[in-house]
């Protein structure tokens, strides 16, 4: 029963970055190195009636919907329609989410950088310099 968030911990799996290692291939789970079966297969469920995962979840995922509800069925009919009708709209919205995908890893890099100056300062927050420019930066 998985959000609309993947745990950053399955990246390796989803992604299927196997190794060989004294002739097995392998699979490197935060410290732990352990085998990996070709055949492996992780199933993952949501109880989420319509979810919307991000382009970076959807390109490393198999996503199928076996729900059926009428605002469901909506927006997957909608979706088919505008994409049939009005391409154009369909490619600005794939746009759009693409868009706001970057720009939300933008801000999330921003606040780890943040809190990496803050953690890191020495003395008083104010007379860090590097942590004043990044500050800046983020205003933008």
């Amino acid at each position: 029963n998985v959000g609309e968030e993947l745990d950053p911990a399955l990246e390796p799996i989803l992604l299927q970055q196997t190794f060989k290692q004294q002739g097995g291939i392998v699979i490197k789970l935060g410290d732990t190195i352990i085998p990996y079966h070709p055949d492996f297969k992780l199933y993952i469920t949501t109880k989420l009636p319509n979810p919307h995962y991000t382009p970076e979840v959807s390109t490393k995922v198999t996503i199928v919907n076996f729900t059926l509800s009428p605002s469901g069925l909506e927006d997957q009919l909608l979706g088919i329609v505008v994409a049939e009708e009005r391409p154009d709209l369909e490619e600005a919205k794939n746009q759009l989410i693409i868009s706001n995908a970057k720009m939300k890893q933008e801000i999330k890099e921003i606040e780890d950088k943040i809190l990496h100056r803050l953690s890191a300062s020495e003395g008083s927050p104010v007379d860090d310099i590097s942590l004043i420019d990044t500050l800046e930066i983020s205003k933008v």
